[in-house]
């Protein structure tokens, strides 16, 4: 008790000797944040244009509409350049073509909860119509690297058809007529795999240096670019873009394989229990009876057998595909399946095929399982190592191009994708390559989001710095901010 009755007599002291002391605190000064004046060291952005494909145009969640344009890197970049800077923009925020009112083109993706989904709405924008240029954006999706020179393109792709200034226009020809100052020359040699990859290889490869393949006028729309066409069309649009002392940016090419699109499948998402596996395994006995008989014919090894043999298990089980790479026995009435392993990787749309029924009144026709699946949903090592060496040779053009010319700077955007992949910093933000919850790849799992191209702005002009001391990395406002660029669109959006 002894102790308690000093410990409250010090608080009653302190108490009275409280009422003679002024509480009202000084208010403590916040040092303001210096401003540092943004300082471009000569640089000439009175006339910024952007070349390239749907990167530059801003296309997101599966569609070009009018928010993802407003949020498009280069848009990005001419705030921050303080320059003028005219888009063709879309109709509405639906996303999506028109033509003759019959859709051509489908609205864009939202979140439903779960995933993504098409927007239950009609597009507004009519493909045909033209409108008013000039332009500084001539992002058009889809186009290739050898397209840009192609008289007339407008009429093959009716995004640059919408902005073209003739119907025999080309892409170079239209941005030269603007006299650009400064340029940014973005994911050239991206549509140029990503149409393989994305059909699940099914198309041509036009690596091998023939005839032909040097030939683009040859090349289905699925086709692998040849990488001597790809260098001669780069350098030369360079040359082009430099000829009268414009400087600019060029971006090399990530590894598409990393995206969302292609990892987001897991090649083994069918659950079994014992009794289906069971069925499904007599199902095969006489496939995998026809292998033994090939083997034993000295038509394939052992190795082989066991890489086609398709056996079920309860629980998760790996899909069943066919892989033109295998050994040709349909000469015997052996087709060329086997089962997908993790070195497979399976486009996104597959995950709205597998399960379905082949045949809607046999049940035993299960899409993935039952009738395995076509080569357009599955890219196998080997086309996977066709797109990474495509890859590889345009980005070496693109480095040595960039390395010759004092004009322009390469900014790493491959090295960014390779880092988003365990996660890369904006912001309060890690962003990763994960579909939805990653923020950085958009609802079509290649194309990103409006965050994402912030962040691909920072890069280009940290790149702008690093190469012709401009300061726009330190300057108050040089960058944008993580928090100003979302990552969903609402479906309300319209």
């Amino acid at each position: 008790m002894k102790n308690y009755k000093y410990i409250g007599l010090l608080l009653l002291s302190i108490g009275f000797t409280s009422c003679d002391v002024n509480n009202e605190l000084d208010e403590i000064p916040v040092a303001e944040e210096a401003q540092v004046a943004l300082n471009v060291n000569g640089l000439d952005f009175s006339k910024y244009v952007s070349i390239g494909a749907s990167f530059t145009a801003g296309y997101t969640d599966g569609a070009l509409f009018i928010a993802g344009q407003e949020n498009s890197f280069p848009n990005i970049l001419a705030q921050k350049f303080g320059t003028e800077f005219k888009q063709p923009l879309m109709n509405d925020n639906i996303g999506g073509l028109v033509y003759g009112g019959a859709v051509v083109q489908p609205p864009r993706f939202y979140f439903n909860g779960s995933g993504p989904e098409r927007l239950n709405a009609v597009p507004t924008t009519e493909m045909t119509t033209v409108l008013t240029g000039p332009f500084n954006n001539f992002g058009a999706p889809g186009a290739k690297s050898f397209h840009l020179g192609v008289a007339g393109y407008g009429q093959l792709n009716p995004y640059f058809g919408r902005m073209a200034s003739s119907p025999s226009a080309t892409v170079i020809g239209d941005v030269m007529a603007q006299s650009p100052t400064f340029f940014t020359l973005s994911e050239m040699g991206g549509n140029d795999v990503l149409g393989y990859a994305l059909a699940g290889g099914d198309g041509v490869d036009r690596s091998p240096n023939t005839a032909a393949n040097l030939n683009p006028s040859n090349y289905g729309p699925n086709d692998i670019t040849n990488p001597n066409v790809f260098a001669s069309v780069f350098s030369n649009m360079v040359t082009t873009l430099t000829a009268n002392g414009a400087k600019g940016v060029v971006a090399n090419l990530p590894y598409i394989t990393n995206l969302a699109n292609f990892i987001t499948v897991p090649y083994n998402p069918v659950p079994l229990d014992a009794g289906t596996a069971s069925a499904l395994n007599s199902g095969y006995a006489t496939y995998n009876g026809g292998l033994l008989y090939a083997a034993a014919n000295n038509l394939i090894d052992a190795n082989e057998v066991t890489k086609r043999t398709i056996n079920f298990t309860e629980g998760q089980n790996a899909v069943v595909i066919v892989d033109e790479y295998l050994t040709d026995l349909t000469g015997y009435g052996i087709p060329s399946y086997r089962q997908a392993t993790e070195d497979d990787l399976l486009i996104l749309a597959s995950s709205a095929f597998i399960g379905t029924l082949a045949n809607p009144n046999d049940p035993t026709t299960v899409n993935g399982i039952g009738v395995p699946l076509a080569d357009k949903w599955v890219l196998t090592p080997e086309e996977q190592l066709a797109i990474k060496t495509a890859t590889d040779s345009y980005n070496t053009t693109i480095a040595a191009v960039a390395a010759a010319n004092p004009n322009i700077v390469m900014v790493d955007f491959k090295g960014l994708l390779e880092e988003a992949a365990t996660g890369i910093t904006f912001g309060e933000y890690s962003m990763t390559t994960s579909l939805v919850t990653g923020g950085l790849i958009s609802l079509d799992g290649v194309h990103l989001t409006s965050r994402g191209y912030a962040l691909m702005a920072n890069k280009i002009l940290g790149a702008i710095d690093a190469e012709f001391g401009s300061n726009f990395t330190t300057a108050t406002g040089g960058l944008a901010k993580a928090d100003d660029y979302q990552t969903n669109y609402s479906p309300l959006l319209r």
